[in-house]
């Protein structure tokens, strides 16, 4: 184990969907120590009925986080050598042409898309835009969002569009640039080349050259600007260096696999479910399944499936706590362990989940629906919930190894799902497959890796940085009791979807 004092400083941007934070990595060639140095709410605006996010608040968190990232560094490893930003895909800030943002970024939940994938379909179809771009069905991928935006005083002054960590990038360093893995989430990137589909956005009116130049995460993005750094009181220089900008693109990076055969998932507010594979798959077959292809660090594939994920249970807390009855989360968990499983489930991919509201109502609806009971206490929600998303994990895990021709032996389960020991061994027992849970802090880890490995810190594959991880983190083995039950509450599912009515491209999708 490397001295504290040998270990290097980075500082990882890390923002979810409802929370950022900044995390201090220290590394070296045997050691990763991380440590939370701050944490700041991301809660959305609607003004004027248009959902946004608060993209200014956001700004002030990341510097925040960067003072105090400054503050400890100082006291391990002296200073802060470079900052990596990764956030949610698809979303993005218009610059005029003074580099000015024209107004606060629109939420991918807003319902400015409604209605517009069958519009763009009319032009491109669905099976030929997959063909070329690869990228799931989701009605709030930017190329619906662009289109959407589309005629309005705002896009016709916009010279520049950023995605979200891109847009906090220019604001620390001043250049501009546009992340590979977080560019291939737009539906107009061609996967298998790294570069736009020009001709795809030409016939969709869609002007790529909208994006500055891409980059490839372990890029030099520029330094921190002087009055950043005043700010900050980071002392100088301090790179930006382009990392897996997509969390998810990150968080697999964080995955400590020992070989090629492995399914992970990336948990939390979603559940993003898929293998990491060398080449995209375009097939129909993919498409109707709705598997997406998007870009990874060193030029992989992340294959996978969108799933709600922790999102239907965060819905039902937020509910019960206007309704005057907060609950625990972990009191919760241990009631819900002890509810007798499969008694109740949903299809967690149904596209009823996907808007905010009253959660426990829907799915007692839901429920109650397809026949089975309606769960009565917060503990029957919340192993429904559970149930239901281990049920995804394993048809998603199934199709991607039939679409894919990869098979799995183990199941990695990474980000804040890593420490809901009821939704790791349901995810175990419904796959048949050993889980292996952690990190917690996965997309941290890849975030801070890849640039510890770009100044040097570190050296080596994925494959060696893995090793690294899985030498230096606490992680838990799940073994599988029995798929008798879960074979057969999964018939039961299937046969409730044969009887809805299909949607564009099947299964609904969520960006991060």
């Amino acid at each position: 184990m490397s001295h504290p004092d040998q270990l290097a400083g980075f500082a990882a941007v890390d923002l979810g969907a409802s929370s950022g934070r900044v995390i201090v990595g220290r590394v070296g060639r045997e050691a990763i120590d991380l440590s939370e140095v701050h944490r700041f709410a991301n809660t959305p605006v609607s003004v004027g009925g248009v959902l946004h996010w608060d993209i200014l608040n956001l700004y002030a968190g990341v510097l925040d986080g960067l003072r105090a990232a400054g503050r400890v560094a100082g006291q391990t490893a002296g200073r802060i050598r470079s900052v990596g930003i990764d956030s949610w895909a698809v979303d993005y800030g218009l610059l005029d042409a003074s580099g000015a943002l024209l107004g606060n970024p629109v939420h991918y939940r807003d319902a400015r898309t409604d209605g517009v994938p069958e519009r763009a379909y009319a032009t491109v179809p669905p099976d030929e835009l997959y063909a070329r771009t690869g990228i799931q069905h989701a009605p709030f991928n930017t190329i619906h969002q662009f289109l959407a935006a589309r005629g309005t005083p705002q896009f016709a002054a916009a010279r520049r569009a950023l995605l979200i960590p891109d847009l906090l990038a220019y604001w620390l360093t001043g250049q501009a640039g546009t992340e590979l893995t977080n560019a291939s989430t737009t539906q107009l990137l061609d996967p298998a080349t790294g570069q736009w589909a020009d001709d795809v956005a030409r016939r969709l009116g869609i002007d790529t050259t909208l994006f500055p130049a891409l980059r490839e995460p372990g890029d030099h993005g520029g330094f921190l600007r002087d009055d950043v750094l005043i700010e900050t009181g980071l002392t100088g220089p301090v790179a930006l260096t382009a990392v897996g900008s997509h969390d998810t693109a990150s968080a697999v990076v964080g995955v400590p696999a020992r070989d090629a055969r492995f399914a992970y998932i990336s948990s939390g507010t979603w559940s993003l479910v898929g293998l990491e594979l060398d080449e995209p798959v375009r097939t129909e077959d993919s498409r109707r399944a709705n598997f997406t292809n998007e870009l990874g660090v060193d030029g992989t594939i992340r294959y996978l499936r969108n799933i709600m994920g922790h999102w239907l249970l965060q819905e039902c807390m937020r509910q019960w706590t206007h309704e005057g009855r907060p609950q625990d989360l972990t009191t919760l968990l241990a009631a819900a362990a002890d509810v007798p499983p499969l008694g109740s489930i949903i299809d967690a991919g149904d596209p009823g989940f996907l808007a905010p509201g009253d959660m426990p109502r829907r799915i007692a609806k839901a429920c109650a629906a397809a026949g089975d009971p309606a769960p009565g206490t917060p503990a029957e929600l919340a192993r429904c919930i559970f149930d239901s998303l281990a049920l995804a994990h394993r048809e998603a895990i199934t199709d991607a190894q039939r679409l894919s021709g990869r098979g799995v032996d183990t199941v990695h389960i990474v980000g804040g799902g890593a420490r809901n020991a009821l939704l790791c061994q349901a995810t175990a027992d419904a796959c048949g497959l050993p889980v292996v849970a952690g990190p917690v802090e996965a997309a941290a880890l890849g975030n801070i890796l890849v640039q510890a490995r770009s100044h040097g810190a570190v050296r080596g594959s994925l494959a060696e940085l893995r090793s690294l991880i899985r030498h230096t983190q606490a992680l838990r083995t799940y073994s599988p009791r029995g798929t008798r039950a879960w074979d057969a509450a999964a018939q039961r599912l299937a046969a409730r979807r044969a009887r809805r009515p299909a949607a564009i491209t099947g299964k609904p999708a969520t960006p991060s």
